[in-house]
């Protein structure tokens, strides 16, 4: 099966309040029998835009990331999580962070994560603080913090949710 691209594509126009805004999408690409999440950040998939940085760096090993599972792994709605929207008793609230990349190879976050802090204002939603739980020497002040549109950047993950939800949907009724 073919990588789609998810319809939450959106082209980000920089107000005069944000000196630099990104531009956000979604993959939805198959991996086993599930699907995976993966974020496009001005059309570079995340995973090669790690990578990049972490061979800049001289990380070994560089990259092995790959996208998030989401039957995987309790996740809730997708347009909360990637707004980092949690009730504070929850795993994402105490972690502070939320998860943008899994294993590359087993699709587990548990196994290699890539991980960051989302700020949310009604400007601007903003991932910084990234961070691999795994090799927590590594130095990544470097990278990022990816700034987007905070209207667009909303569309974008709701429009995420509803693509994931219908997949989901349609997924437990070939199960029956």
């Amino acid at each position: 099966m073919a990588a789609e691209t998810s319809k939450a594509k959106i082209i980000v126009r920089p107000g005069p309040h944000l000196d630099k805004v990104e531009i956000l999408s979604f993959l939805i690409e198959p991996f086993e029998d599930v699907f995976a999440v993966i974020p496009v950040v001005n059309g570079t998939r995340l995973p090669e835009i790690a990578l990049a940085f972490e061979r800049d760096q001289r990380f070994e090993p560089a990259g092995g990331y790959g996208g998030l599972i989401p039957q995987w792994l309790k996740y809730g709605p997708l347009n909360k999580y990637f707004l980092g929207q949690f009730e504070p008793d929850e795993y994402f609230a105490k972690m502070g962070r939320i998860y943008l990349l899994g294993c590359g190879e087993c699709g587990d976050v548990g196994c290699w994560p890539l991980t960051a802090r989302v700020i949310t204002s009604p400007a601007t939603v903003i991932w910084d603080s990234f961070e691999q739980p795994f090799r927590r020497e590594r130095d990544y002040s470097r990278f990022g913090p990816f700034v987007f549109e905070a209207g667009q950047y909303r569309e974008a993950v709701t429009v995420l949710w509803t693509d994931v939800s219908a997949r989901m949907v349609e997924d437990a009724d070939a199960e029956r």
